[in-house]
């Protein structure tokens, strides 16, 4: 599924989205002031498409760049949307490059 199809996403949604643990994203919630998911009255966090952009950035700067919690909370602080740009064209390039892959193997 596209993640630019709904507005809210559960917390296992998002997890499977990036391939993560729902622990890391509560500790994510935790460590990050920009990432406030609704929570209904029972506590159940909804993510918003402006949480996922958060999540990717976060992503894209621990795993790709290589920085830590600290150095990505500073960098997302200062430089959300240059960040947020960078990281939502490395996932586009990723998913052209899926897309790719997958008719090369199904041409062979």
């Amino acid at each position: 599924m596209n993640e630019s199809e709904k507005q809210y996403y559960s917390i296992s949604e998002t997890a499977e989205i990036f391939g993560v643990k729902t622990s890391l994203l509560r500790a994510w919630e935790k460590e990050f002031e920009l990432l406030k998911p609704f929570k209904n009255q029972k506590g159940t966090r909804f993510f918003t498409q402006k949480d996922i952009e958060i999540i990717r950035s976060i992503l894209y700067l621990t795993k790709e760049k290589g920085y830590t919690l600290q150095g990505a909370k500073d960098e997302i602080r200062h430089n959300f949307g240059k960040t947020a740009t960078k990281a939502d064209i490395i996932h586009k390039l990723n998913t052209v490059k899926e897309f790719l892959l997958e008719i090369k193997n199904n041409l062979q």
